[in-house]
């Protein structure tokens, strides 16, 4: 079972003093995949008006995803999570890696503009759910307080 109410202190434990951004992301990515052992968990930052790989911790991963493509690009479109149970089902998926089955992407909104994505991957099919979306839309909610 994921612990959502201790992940969270701990993020905040560790923003409390620290205001570098690649630092808290760096950090977060590490805290969620040594919390809950995911295949994939990292951020992607919006740049002209596309998606540019941040700091991340798990396999090499695609660089750069279009507004509108795959999950990521999807939930950066629509500004809102999304939870796919299977992403091989999901139309327009980017295969960065074949043993990435389920995801969830959250967006990190700064006055209702996604600014980031976080990005989770698990090898498992239907890995995700509700309580997951909001635990880390809570997490994302933190960083997006930390954001310049």
């Amino acid at each position: 079972m994921r612990d959502y109410q201790l992940l969270t202190n701990q993020v905040k434990s560790f923003l409390e003093g620290e205001d570098n951004l690649i630092a808290n992301l760096a950090n977060t990515c590490a805290l969620i995949k040594t919390s809950f052992d995911d295949w994939w968990v990292g951020f992607y930052l919006v740049e002209n008006d596309e998606l540019v790989l941040g700091p991340f911790q798990g396999p090499v991963a695609c660089t750069r995803i279009k507004k509108g493509k795959g999950v990521c690009g999807s939930a950066f479109e629509k500004r809102q999570s999304m939870v796919v149970a299977n992403v091989h089902e999901f139309e327009g998926h980017i295969a960065c890696s074949a043993e990435s089955n389920s995801e969830i992407v959250v967006p990190v909104l700064v006055d209702g503009n996604v600014v980031a994505i976080l990005d989770i991957d698990s090898k498992e099919f239907d890995q995700f759910n509700e309580m997951d979306q909001k635990g880390l839309e809570g997490i994302c909610e933190l960083i997006a307080l930390k954001w310049s």
